[in-house]
């Protein structure tokens, strides 16, 4: 592919991370005042119209019937779980370490294409995808804090679910087109986790109406640039460039909330990401000599 295409794509993936990571900001700043499924419910709902906007300047809607629902389902119960686990994990850690410990999804990924997709992974990427585990073990490390544990341990099963999703999506984009795979999921979710927070759903505030508005437009805009990004350039050229969210993390947990990580958190930090750049070049390796071997899949929703 020529090298202006991939610096085209790292340019959107760029501007798609750092969209996305202001949208989680907006989720941290809902979370104080709103249940976690209410703020999923409206991460949805935020970004359906604009969602519904862009199908009908591309695809237009009949297409969106032409499905595969059983899929579609799944996805979108998956995607409330991992909402509902990520806005609540977001309550109670800063966003970097938030991503720290959600960095371990492309390793799920990698681990889960065995079973699912029946793809081969050498003993190389297993290593390393231990070590990586080894990493968000470091930034767990249980210590009997109650919140901040059960908050790692919420990062990790929106983790597993964006993992389990990815996979779908490689299954679904063999069928159906993006605007179906993103307008469904976020309708569903939005009914889903909308039905979970309606017993305690409580009256929203005019003060945070840019907030929610804000959120719409970012998660819009991060789908939209995220697949062009991907569309644009290699996968394992642009893949990496997500790593980026931990310096918009940092950044924003500073100026919004005057917090840093500590030093075992960025020892982690860097074990996670070493571990998933690693996997990222053997992914290319094994691409080149023309070798079975995952593809970088990435869709929003979340985190």
């Amino acid at each position: 592919m020529p090298r202006t295409s991939n610096l085209s794509g790292i340019l959107v993936m760029l501007f798609a991370v750092g969209v996305f990571s202001l949208m989680d900001a907006g989720l941290k700043l809902l979370t104080p005042h709103y249940p976690a499924t209410q703020v999923a419910a409206l991460r949805g709902a935020s970004s359906l119209p604009f969602v519904m906007a862009w199908v009908a300047a591309t695809v237009g809607f009949r297409s969106l019937l032409r499905v595969r629902w059983s899929l579609h389902l799944l996805r979108a119960a998956i995607g409330v779980g991992m909402m509902v686990a990520f806005v609540y994990a977001l309550r109670h850690l800063p966003l970097s370490t938030a991503y720290t410990i959600f960095f371990v999804a492309p390793l799920m990924i990698t681990a889960l294409s065995v079973p699912i997709l029946a793809e081969r992974v050498g003993a190389r990427r297993w290593l390393a995808i231990v070590v990586g585990l080894v990493g968000v073990l470091l930034v767990l490390r249980p210590s009997g804090e109650g919140a901040w544990s059960l908050a790692g341990l919420a990062v990790l099963v929106a983790a597993a679910g964006y993992a389990v999703s990815a996979i779908t999506v490689r299954v679904l984009a063999r069928s159906d087109s993006t605007q179906a795979m993103v307008f469904w999921l976020m309708l569903l979710m939005t009914l889903g986790a909308g039905a979970l927070a309606w017993p305690y759903w409580v009256p929203l505030r005019l003060e945070h109406a840019w907030i929610i508005a804000g959120v719409g437009v970012a998660g819009t805009l991060g789908q939209i640039a995220i697949t062009e990004a991907f569309s644009r350039g290699e996968a394992s050229v642009i893949a990496p460039f997500e790593y980026t969210a931990l310096g918009w993390g940092l950044g924003l947990d500073i100026v919004l909330w005057g917090v840093l990580p500590d030093r075992i958190t960025w020892l982690g930090a860097a074990i996670i990401v070493a571990s998933g750049l690693y996997l990222i070049r053997r992914e290319r390796i094994a691409h080149e000599g023309n070798i079975a071997s995952p593809r970088s899949t990435c869709e929003s929703g979340l985190p």
